[in-house]
């Protein structure tokens, strides 16, 4: 069931971080503004606008992933801690 967890989780991170960011969305939609007037186009605004879409779910997702990868090292290193201290308790007790 901790897999399930796990997976549902970094779900729930992949979601939340691709729609939480905004920052490129917003200043591709302000670059193209001026450039869609400029030359009479709605071009730009469809270029800059899905282009800052998607550098927020690439940077969205990046982050969850790094974040996922620290939280497995985290696990890992709990694991053999663990591990290191059973097996010096079983060392004692020899």
């Amino acid at each position: 069931m901790g897999g399930e967890e796990n997976v549902k989780h970094l779900e729930d991170c992949s979601v939340s971080n691709a729609l939480g960011t905004w920052v490129f969305s917003v200043a591709g939609a302000l670059l193209a503004i001026p450039v869609g007037i400029k030359r009479k186009s709605l071009a730009p605004l469809v270029f800059f606008g899905t282009t800052g879409t998607m550098l927020d779910i690439i940077m969205g997702i990046s982050a969850c992933e790094r974040e996922h990868a620290e939280r497995q090292m985290k696990l890992l290193e709990a694991q053999n801690a663990a591990a290191e201290t059973s097996l010096g308790e079983a060392e004692i007790d020899s």
